[in-house]
């Protein structure tokens, strides 16, 4: 398995061996997290939808426990950019785990900490950061530094938004809100409000912050309409409200930019998935004005974490972001997800393409079938929008162009 190899299926899909993991899985692991398959099963009317149990990864591929090869279309989840097990990235990984796997969070830092601090403010544009080890961190410590830097309470956040799990973000997510949100809504407050993505929204007077995706991912990788965004920066800055760009899924090239916003820089900014090129490790980026509102610590850090910018994940970030400079792989991402987008559009089926670069929502009738036709095929993909009116494709930004034309006849077959 090279990384650029085409699938190879040597038993079906699952196979015995997945199978027989994941009955052990199922024996401990929480039923909310494996027991989803029976859902999707459920909702299929198959009987068996049992997801295959990786055991290897490399560039684009993935290989399974029962030894066939996959081509990951997902990136596992976005966060393989750079493609699986990147040499660079893993050595990086390698050598600080031998070095120093751990240092002490807000008390001591280490060194790989603070290159890492300074590569990303140069990277972003912006002057203070706080780490996390989830997408979830970034936004939590977004939100409560809008808190204190604004002296207000009130969010608001948009339809078909996704920013985590956690309470924080929980609260403002527009997502599949009643499956989320519903069984802990008495525990979430009511200090945000949603207006439709890409529509109009209550003036802004009173709000601590305005919470958005430049893209939307979960949300079905759709972008607002021209001009959305910088009307709602404007109009945030008029209010003094602050805005945050959650980029955890959009940022770091995925887009064929940088970062999805462009030139539009926010208050506040969040990242994740990719940075760690595997290692979970995360960003909340802001400007002086935002950040210093925290203040010096007294004695005490009033937001922090014991992993907090640990030296694995900052060395192997400080990695990420040099393949993605040593590669090219912004010009990449824009370059090959224009031909990606426009071979997609015209399989027959398909009735729309949405998002930029290498993160498109293919949209479709009975997207969720054709996840499971496209896994026989040997192609990971998953379903993105509020009602899974899409396939989410966010490959590698390295996946060859052989893939990825493969990846197209594929679904063709499927359709």
């Amino acid at each position: 398995m090279t990384g650029d190899d085409l699938p190879l299926l040597q038993t079906e899909v699952p196979g015995p061996s997945s199978r027989a993991w994941v009955d052990r899985l199922a024996r401990h692991e929480c039923p909310a997290i494996t027991a989803r398959r029976v859902r999707r099963a459920a909702a299929l009317g198959a009987s068996d939808t049992d997801p295959v149990v990786w055991a290897e990864a490399v560039g684009a591929n993935v290989r399974d426990a029962d030894g066939n090869v996959f081509v990951d279309l997902c990136a596992g989840f976005g966060v393989a950019s750079v493609g699986h097990r990147h040499p660079a990235v893993v050595r990086a990984g390698q050598e600080q785990l031998g070095r120093l796997p751990h240092a002490m969070g807000d008390a001591f830092p280490d060194l790989r900490r603070i290159e890492l601090l300074e590569r990303l403010c140069a990277v972003t544009g912006l002057d203070r950061v706080i780490f996390g080890s989830s997408g979830s961190d970034a936004v939590e410590a977004a939100l409560k530094t809008a808190r204190i830097a604004t002296g207000r309470s009130r969010v608001l956040a948009f339809t078909g938004g996704y920013h985590g799990l956690a309470s924080g973000p929980l609260a403002a997510l527009g997502y599949h809100v009643k499956n989320f949100r519903d069984p802990f809504a008495d525990m979430l407050g009511s200090h945000v409000d949603h207006a439709p993505y890409g529509g109009h929204w209550p003036a802004l007077g009173g709000y601590a912050a305005v919470l958005v995706e430049p893209v939307q991912g979960r949300g079905g990788m759709r972008g607002p309409p021209e001009g959305w965004l910088a009307h709602l920066h404007a109009e945030a800055r008029a209010a003094g409200t602050l805005v945050i760009h959650d980029e955890i899924y959009s940022g770091l090239g995925r887009t064929g930019r940088m970062f999805a916003a462009g030139d539009l820089k926010p208050d506040l900014l969040c990242l994740g998935k990719a940075l760690g090129g595997g290692f979970p490790i995360s960003a909340c980026l802001g400007t002086t004005a935002a950040m210093d509102a925290w203040g010096a610590s007294t004695g005490e850090a009033i937001h922090t974490q014991t992993f907090l910018g640990n030296p694995v994940g900052c060395a192997m970030a400080l990695a990420v972001l040099d393949v993605i400079d040593r590669q090219h792989l912004v010009a990449r991402a824009a370059s090959e997800g224009a031909w990606f987008a426009e071979a997609l559009g015209a399989v027959p089926g398909v009735t729309g393409i949405t998002g930029s670069g290498l993160m498109l929502g293919v949209h479709m009738p009975d997207s969720l079938g054709v996840t499971r036709r496209m896994m026989a095929r040997g192609y990971i993909v998953l379903p993105a929008g509020e009602r899974a009116e899409a396939l989410g494709l966010t490959p590698p930004l390295t996946t060859s162009r052989a893939q990825l034309e493969a990846a197209v006849l594929a679904l063709t077959e499927c359709m």
